[in-house]
Parts: structure tokens; sequence; C-alpha cells
């Protein structure tokens, strides 16, 4: 008798990490955008290296090499702590009694099916997770799961948060004037860094007030009419003023049960797009034995038989830390 059905090959932790890094993620208007590139590293720790106001990662190195040199008073060498993010799972033999003769191909097929089903879900959670994360690390403040703050960017590197008002209840403000102190102070913190664009990811409530403005209704109403026609959402891609404006609605329940919504009411947030290094997201690799001073993966699954021979436990993780190394050209907007 075989106690345990996933005691193969297929379903070793490399396998298990292959597979759950393939499965699909669906989820994520950040990510989508493509910001925050995938890098891997090798510790759970990284040195971040700032210089004139811009961070940049400082390369490892072998025992005895000499180490990067720090110039004072011109740059300041700081180490992020990457989080550590567990799910655990548990398949038991119900999910899995009605299938015979272990080993064939075909019911390794209908064991790998039952398997994916968790990971699948687990991946989801991981994916709303990383997002929150990355919507975080765009606010210049990395929150964790409960609020608390992981990281303040601002605070972490001595950089004071921009915040424009639009001021968006007055009838009488010139919002392209606002869109250029935006626009103005990410050029000026690019810091020999470029841009294709710059984008702000707004609540429904300042979205709402911004297209209902008497100086944007009638460009919006230009241009709603055609995105309508090609069968597109007007909330999206909307340039006014040299800035393109998105509704935004990520929003994610935690473990309480309480509803968090990724970008406050009546607020925005604006960053530049295009950029070479300015965004970016660490992996750390997993606590196992086996990914000890490996390249980091975005996501690790492994399992091993229950106590009892009950089932099977299932733990997946993630280590990541999105960041960005130029918290400068973060803007905060509100309705006003």
């Amino acid at each position: 008798m075989i106690l345990n059905p996933f005691d193969t090959d297929a379903f070793n932790m490399v396998s298990l990490t292959n597979a759950i890094n393939i499965l699909p993620n669906n989820y994520g208007r950040v990510r989508e955008l493509g910001l925050f590139p995938g890098k891997g590293v090798r510790t759970r720790t990284v040195i971040v290296e700032e210089q004139n106001g811009i961070l940049n990662l400082l390369p490892t190195l072998p025992p005895g090499a000499p180490g990067t040199q720090n110039k004072m008073g011109k740059r300041t060498v700081r180490s992020f702590t990457i989080p550590h993010i567990p799910v655990d799972d548990v398949i038991l033999p119900q999910e899995y009694e009605g299938i015979r003769a272990f080993g064939t191909e075909s019911e390794i097929a209908a064991l790998a099916q039952v398997m994916n089903d968790h990971l699948q879900t687990a991946k989801n959670k991981f994916a709303i997770t990383l997002e929150h994360l990355r919507m975080g690390a765009l606010k210049g403040i990395i929150l964790d799961a409960d609020g608390s703050t992981i990281y303040n960017l601002y605070t972490e590197f001595g950089i004071t948060q921009k915040t424009v008002s639009f001021a968006l209840s007055n009838s009488s403000t010139n919002v392209a004037s606002k869109c250029r102190e935006v626009t103005r102070h990410l050029e000026d913190n690019l810091k020999g860094e470029v841009m294709t664009e710059v984008r702000c990811l707004v609540d429904e409530g300042f979205f709402d007030a911004l297209i209902a403005h008497e100086s944007v209704k009638e460009v919006f109403l230009n241009h709603s009419a055609a995105v309508q026609y090609l069968g597109g959402d007007p909330r999206k891609e909307f340039k006014f003023g040299g800035i393109t404006f998105e509704e935004y609605r990520g929003f994610a329940t935690d473990l309480e049960g309480n509803s968090r919504q990724f970008i406050a009411d009546n607020e925005g947030h604006a960053f530049p797009m295009g950029t070479m290094n300015t965004f970016q997201t660490l992996f750390a690799p997993a606590d196992f034995n086996e990914t000890v001073n490996t390249m980091g993966l975005e996501l690790y699954a492994k399992q091993e038989e229950r106590k009892f021979g009950r089932g099977v436990d299932l733990h997946a993780q993630s280590n990541p830390l999105p960041i960005c190394y130029r918290p400068g050209v973060l803007v905060k907007v509100t309705k006003g």
C-alpha cells in the first residue's frame, strides 16, 4: 500500500515549485503594467546604496573580496530584510480516494490535478498579496496585510513625500497646471533615469471629480466617445495635461475579514512609466535546505505526508520585496 501517493519525483520540491510558478496569474493591474520586473537574490537581506537620492543594489562579492567603497557624505548604504510570506494547506485522503492504481500515467495526471487545484488557490492569494505590496511601493510606503508598515521609503532615505492637491472642488482650478506640477517634479527627480510617460492611478472619487471638472469634462467626453466606439473602458488611458489617469479599484480582504482598498478615498499616486531600473521586485530563496544559497524564485511549494498517513501537508511560500529605487519620483495626489 502506498501511504503517500504524491511521494514521486513528479511531486517533489523542484517539480511543485516549477508547477506553481507556471500556473496562470490573472490578478493585478500593477502586474499588467509591468512596472516591477522580478530579480532573484541569494539572501534574505539585501544591501541598497543611495547616492544623491538614487538607490541602487550593491553586488554580492565572494568572501575575501574587497568591499564596495562607501564615500562619506555622498553615499549611504542601508539593508532591507525581504518579507517572508508562507501559506500552509492540507490535501486530505478524501480528495484522491477515488484514484486507483497509483503510478500509472493517467492516475498521476489525476493526482496532478488535485495538487494543481491547491497550488492555484495558493498562487491566487500570493498574487493579491504581491499586488498589495507593489502598490505600497508605488506609494512609497509598503504595508503588511494588517496595515502595519513594513518599509516607509521616505523615512528610510530621508526624502519628503511630494503631495499635490488638485483642488477639484473649485471650478476655477487650473487642472492642467496641477498636472504640470506633478510632471515637473518627476522630471526633476529622475536623476539620470528615463521615462516614457507619467501615469496616475486614482480611486473612483478622485476620478469622478476629475472628469466632472469644468476644465476637464469636455476633453473626457471626447475621450470617452472614442474609447467606447472601440469597445474600451474610458476609465483607462485618459490623458490630460501630460498625465495618463486611470481609475484603480484594487482591494483585498485581510485575515480578519476587513476589506482594504489599495488606494485611499479621493487620492491617487503618480509615477513614471518606461524607466530602466527604478522599480524592481526582489525574490529571496525559500527557507528550505534545498534552496540555501540559490537564486530566489517568485514562489516555492513543497509537500510531505501528514502524521499517521492522514493526508498530505502542502507548504507554499514567497519572499518578495517590491521596491522603488527613486522614491522621489512618486507623487501623491488628492482631490482637494
